[in-house]
């Protein structure tokens, strides 16, 4: 039977109805061009880029798995959410040389600096890594969603996971369609609002039905309240081991976080994920100069705090509630009948506190905000595909084409999107494994690229041959750890040979192995360049640190002022405090 009331659902139809007509009244507004389709005219104010960065990236990793985290590892997970930092990077560091290129895709980026060959390699990259994971998950976080909220909906034959899936996949793809990144960016600014007014009352309503923070300390124990404790084994040797080792598999395969990995691995992928992936630095193209590219991402930075108390302590909060038993549901649906956590069913945490400690009414409007936090996310993933399809691929096989045909062209690629997610459905339905295997695939794309994006700014005399040798290097040591990966983590019941070469292969911490990736790169990169001719100077102009001219830095220097400074080191004293709270 439904958990949502009348009225939760007049607020969920309010919601669709006010993000499509938003979308429709964008698209009458929005010029018929390139600019104004893919990048908004290069007109979004700071806010806006700022909402729509924190938007995009808030999807089914939080609310299925950084919540279901929160439930099983309390804070741990928490590491990813204070990289807020990395987005200073991208407002500090990086930004001056997009804005200055006028670009449309960060694979162009690539060539302007490097070659059209690394622009090729990336963008053929980036549309697969799209397709297979951000795509992907959002699906099936729109299944869970549904699944818990609407258990017994069945139409066609369809459970409520395929219609969840369905629907959510649809509604996104019109707007995103229709309106392209005008009506993704504006939708995703409302969508920021709702999911964080919806969000802070599920904590708010979670404490109240606990009996406030201190019980809820007292209730989930100090560890899930330390940043560090849940990613340390017990035993000096096991911290430092970079294989999980056969006497400890059971805690490795649950945490599989160690804290050396973690201190230098998630800030790799973190500044590749913030700095250089096309599906959060579109919006920042989207601004019309340095100024508000940078003022919108100090502004994501303050919004990326905040996932630590809407989503994690929810997740910690549900916990709660089913240890103590204080709500028999939750612990019905959480524990095993030993008291012990189900881990799988944790994954469905946050849905869960919806369904079973909301009002009516405030219930309907935070469902409203998880639906936003989906569709936000695969709408940016969708925006970013047929961005990065007509830019990088026909744009160039028709430099003549008319605007008009360009915008056609985007529209068409992002309907082809959406009908690959609707393909996707069925395997994605396969299984939780797919979901947690996907997410460990960044840390296997990051390290090429990032590599490549940050040492080719800060060092002139890298060149194209050692970007190539880069990228093809890092890629390949990335699919070959795939191709090891994929059959032990998603074949039920396949497993290698203890002590066998795969064996060990298969279970170094793919922090490790992603630090190795990043290591190998740079040395390759540097390597190549430097035993080969190095770049025409001339044709890098503003692209690096040491190609910039005089009057460039004049105007990334009056493109900021002393509020900028102050509202940065705001953001970096708040992290300060969140991990001096979190530790001890």
């Amino acid at each position: 039977m439904s958990v949502l009331q009348g009225l939760d659902w007049f607020i969920v139809f309010a919601y669709f109805a006010v993000i499509l007509g938003l979308a429709w009244v964008v698209m009458k507004r929005q010029k018929n061009t390139a600019d104004g389709y893919f990048l908004a005219g290069r007109s979004l104010g700071w806010f806006v880029v700022g909402a729509s960065i924190f938007a995009s990236n808030i999807g089914s990793e939080h609310l299925v798995g950084l919540a279901g985290s929160g439930a099983t590892d309390g804070v741990a997970m928490a590491h990813y959410e204070l990289h807020a930092w990395c987005l200073l990077v991208l407002g500090w560091v990086m930004v001056p040389f997009y804005m200055r290129s006028k670009i449309y895709t960060m694979p162009e980026f690539l060539e302007r600096r490097f070659s059209p060959s690394a622009r090729t390699f990336l963008s053929v990259v980036s549309l697969v890594a799209y397709v297979l994971t951000k795509i992907a998950v959002g699906i099936f976080a729109g299944g869970v969603v549904f699944s818990v909220l609407l258990p017994e909906l069945n139409l066609f034959g369809l459970d409520s996971f395929w219609i969840g899936s369905v629907l959510v996949i649809l509604i996104t793809g019109l707007y995103t369609i229709l309106g392209g990144m005008t009506a993704v960016a504006y939708t995703e600014a409302l969508q920021t609002i709702i999911l964080i007014i919806g969000s802070a009352l599920v904590t708010l309503f979670g404490l109240k039905a606990l009996g406030g923070w201190g019980e809820l300390r007292a209730i989930a124990g100090p560890e899930m309240f330390n940043l560090w404790k849940p990613l340390v084994p017990e035993g000096v040797q096991a911290t430092w081991a970079p294989v999980m080792e056969p006497g400890r598999m059971a805690w490795y395969f649950n945490n599989n976080y160690p804290w050396i990995g973690m201190l230098f691995c998630a800030p790799i992928v973190g500044l590749w994920y913030w700095c250089t992936d096309q599906y959060i630095v579109q919006r920042a193209l989207s601004a019309p100069d340095e100024t508000q590219a940078r003022r919108g991402s100090i502004a994501a930075a303050f919004f990326k705090l905040l996932p630590v108390f809407i989503f994690i302590i929810p997740g910690i909060i549900a916990f709660a509630l089913a240890k103590s038993g204080q709500n028999a549901t939750l612990q019905a649906a959480m524990m095993d009948a030993e008291g012990n956590l189900i881990r799988d069913n944790a994954q469905s945490a946050l849905p869960l506190m919806v369904a079973h400690i909301l009002p009516v009414g405030v219930r309907g409007m935070v469902v409203a905000g998880l639906l936003a936090a989906l569709m936000s996310s695969l709408a940016g993933a969708f925006n970013a595909c047929s961005t990065l399809f007509t830019m990088d691929f026909y744009a160039r096989l028709r430099p003549k084409v008319s605007q008009a045909r360009l915008v056609w062209i985007g529209r068409v690629a992002t309907g082809v999107m959406v009908l690959i997610g609707l393909l996707w459905i069925p395997v994605i339905r396969g299984g939780r494994g797919l979901y947690d295997y996907l997410q460990g695939v960044q840390g296997y794309l990051a390290p090429p690229i990032f590599v490549v994006f940050f040492l080719g700014i800060f060092n002139k005399r890298l060149n194209a041959k050692g970007a190539m040798a880069a990228l093809i290097t890092g890629f390949t040591l990335g699919i070959v750890r795939l191709a090891v990966d994929t059959p032990a983590k998603l074949i039920h019941g396949f497993s290698y040979t203890q002590g066998s070469f795969l064996w060990i292969f298969n279970n170094i911490f793919f922090q490790y192995y992603s630090i190795l990736i990043t290591v190998v790169c740079a040395i390759i990169m540097v390597a190549v360049s430097y035993a080969t001719q190095k770049p025409d100077y001339r044709t890098i102009n503003g692209l690096t640190y040491g190609t910039m001219t005089a009057e460039q830095r004049k105007a990334t220097r009056a493109s900021w002022g002393r509020g900028d400074v102050i509202a940065s080191v705001l953001v970096l004293v708040l992290i300060l405090c969140a991990y001096l709270y979190f530790t001890g």
